[in-house]
């Protein structure tokens, strides 16, 4: 480790070398290389500058082989300071550093490919690489995720100043999707969800539109003049791939690529549409036809109304309402209504929730407590002379379309048409009761739009505020942040009360959940010593069974040997003592001319069987269970005495 002092040396060094006047960042920089100075200096310079020569590392030079002259040279070139750098040598007379490398993981499609390349590569390296591992055309490859703007095949990687590991994915929108023939692929395809990205031309507005795969063309532009106003007839379409001739063709099958693809949408020129038509469109005052768009009204039959104050004209406010008439669909109305807001007004306004005002209240008030936010309903009206400076000006102010997003749950609604201001009313009522209903129904079209703030409760829906249009930012945001203080306040307690009853329900769980496993524990431990018990009982039983087998064969057996012979009978008896394995005796006299299968009857019906044991002879040693039963005592030699003892079988 360098000391104190050493690394004050290497500081100014590092310091005086590159340029770097920020003492911390400099320190960073050089802790970062564990205090090598060359290695610090190689990682703040480019490549191209040459390694500086540094007392701290090994001179590394290729080229012409300096003499005492050269070095001569540099030294008296070297500053008059101790810095330990003598002077910084041409990179052509220098070996350049290591080359550093750098790690790409390349996505495409269902694919990862990983890519290792010098910093010193270009960008159209990389897709040659991938050329030749996805079999995909370099030129046909958009590759995507890099930080910086401006990348093209040229650009080198140094310069991007890229960290060691990257992520990119490569976009193919000029090749088709992989084709199958199979119609299970044709389901999944038509099953798929595709995003089209399509471009407004005149106004240059991108909408991100979500479609299923078995949704047809026609369909597309339908939904496309719901958003732009330009009818199908009139509109002039880019971007759709050659193999869609036909409006009825799905998009699973139309060529256009998954997941996403890009359109552009534009007006058919008007045919019949004059020189002076096309100037007064150039004019600050846009006239649109209230028909399809095809015939441009006179600008002098339009009169300048209130809205020309705030520099809108009133042409432009009557392009096309903010929300249908008697729209059946909430969710379709606010579609229309977001498209057109953000037509009017720009695209940074509140994110307004699309779908019923049920839905608004489930978003916001209904999920877990920390999750909650207060609910916002935006009351548009067109005629109030209010609303462009309101829309305009505060609520589509960043500071409070930020604050918004962050807190709330914007839903809004167009009061204009009687028919929508009614449902509204009805809605209100329902939701909120019908003091608030009354005091939205007396409101007067100048007083509007209002600004609701809804905070939901255990049992109800409260309305914590009613911002008029006659307000300004600062009054606008202290509202809103005095309405979020309250909700705080609230959601603190409702939070709180969430943790607790967690913990009981988790107590609980863990409670039932030991008791389970309790029940099954003892379940399992009394099947187990029903089981041993009922074995117990099984062997007993054939044991038993086998005793009684054996009591009966062994009495079979003494009842049907031959009476024993006296001893002062007249025929030639042979007396014989066993032994038992316990060492017992027992003694017996048989005729000579008896069977041996008598003497193991004898045996067996004394409890040895001789399937059991074994009857051995003494003198000399023989295994007299071995011999013919059928012969005599006399033919085997048992005569006229014998002593024999048994032993079991192994």
């Amino acid at each position: 480790m360098a000391s104190n002092m050493d690394r004050e040396m290497i500081l100014a060094d590092f310091q005086a070398c590159t340029g770097i006047e920020n003492i911390d960042e400099a320190i960073t920089l050089l802790e970062q290389n564990n205090w090598d100075l060359v290695a610090a200096i190689n990682g703040v310079i480019p490549q191209e500058n040459g390694i500086l020569q540094s007392e701290y590392g090994v001179e590394t030079l290729h080229g012409p082989a300096y003499g005492p002259s050269s070095h001569s040279a540099a030294a008296s070139s070297a500053p008059s300071s101790s810095s330990a750098f003598r002077h910084v040598v041409p990179s052509r007379q220098i070996v350049e550093r290591q080359p550093r490398m750098l790690d790409f993981r390349v996505e495409y499609r269902d694919r990862n490919v990983d890519v290792v390349l010098e910093d010193s590569s270009t960008v159209g390296d990389i897709k040659h690489i991938l050329e030749n591992e996805l079999q995909i055309p370099a030129s046909k490859m958009l590759l995507k995720g890099w930080k910086t703007g401006d990348v093209d095949d040229s650009t080198v990687l140094k310069s991007l100043h890229l960290p060691k590991n990257n992520s990119l994915y490569v976009l193919t929108p000029d090749l088709p999707p992989p084709s199958s023939s199979h119609s299970g692929a044709l389901q999944e395809s038509l099953n798929q969800n595709f995003m089209l990205i399509v471009t407004h031309r005149e106004v240059q507005r991108e909408y991100n539109l979500n479609f299923s795969g078995s949704s047809t063309i026609q369909e597309v532009k339908r939904n496309v003049y719901d958003l732009t106003s330009i009818p199908v007839r009139h509109q002039l379409w880019e971007g759709w791939p050659s193999s869609a001739t036909d409006d009825s063709m799905t998009l699973a099958v139309s060529g256009v690529t998954f997941p996403c693809h890009r359109l552009t949408v534009g007006r058919r020129s008007s045919p019949v549409q004059t020189r002076e038509q096309s100037e007064e469109q150039c004019t600050d005052v846009h006239m649109v036809s209230d028909s399809d768009g095809d015939d441009f009204e006179d600008a002098t039959e339009f009169g300048v109304d209130d809205g020309e104050m705030f520099g809108v004209a009133s042409s432009a406010l009557r392009k096309s309402p903010m929300m249908p008439e008697n729209a059946e669909n909430e969710g379709d109305a606010l579609l229309q209504f977001t498209a057109e807001f953000s037509s009017r007004y720009g695209d940074c306004h509140p994110v307004y929730f699309i779908g019923s005002l049920e839905a608004a209240f489930q978003e916001a008030f209904y999920g877990k407590a920390r999750d909650r936010k207060l609910l916002a309903i935006y009351l548009h009206h067109d005629e109030s002379v209010l609303t462009n400076v309101f829309c305009s000006q505060m609520l589509c102010a960043e500071s409070i379309v930020s604050y918004l997003s962050q807190n709330f749950i914007t839903w809004a609604w167009d009061m204009t048409k009687e028919a929508n201001r009614a449902r509204f009313l009805t809605m209100c009522t329902r939701h909120f009761g019908s003091v608030v209903a009354q005091t939205i129904r007396t409101q007067k079209t100048d007083q509007f739009p209002l600004f609701l703030i809804i905070m939901g409760k255990r049992s109800s829906n409260e309305v914590l505020n009613v911002i008029q249009g006659n307000t300004t930012v600062d009054e606008l945001m202290m509202r809103l942040m005095a309405a979020m203080e309250i909700f705080s306040a609230q959601q603190q307690e409702d939070i709180k009360d969430e943790d607790e009853r967690e913990a009981r329900e988790n107590v609980k769980r863990e409670q039932d959940e030991a008791y389970r496993i309790s029940l099954e524990a003892d379940r399992a431990k009394r099947e187990a010593q029903e089981r041993e018990m009922a074995e117990q009982f099984r062997l007993e039983q054939i044991r038993k069974e086998q005793e009684e087998e054996r009591e009966a064969i062994r009495l079979s057996l003494e009842q049907s040997l031959p009476p024993e012979p006296k001893e002062e009978s007249t025929e030639s008896v042979s007396k014989l003592r066993i032994r038992t394995p316990s060492g017992e005796f027992f003694e017996r006299r048989f005729l000579a001319s008896s069977k041996l299968q008598v003497v193991f009857d004898f045996v067996a019906s004394k409890g040895y069987p001789w399937e059991e044991y074994k009857l051995l002879g003494t003198f000399p040693r023989r295994d007299v269970t071995q011999l013919d039963p059928n012969k005599s005592l006399l033919e085997v030699k048992l005569y006229p005495q014998e002593t024999l003892f048994l032993e079991a079988k192994e």
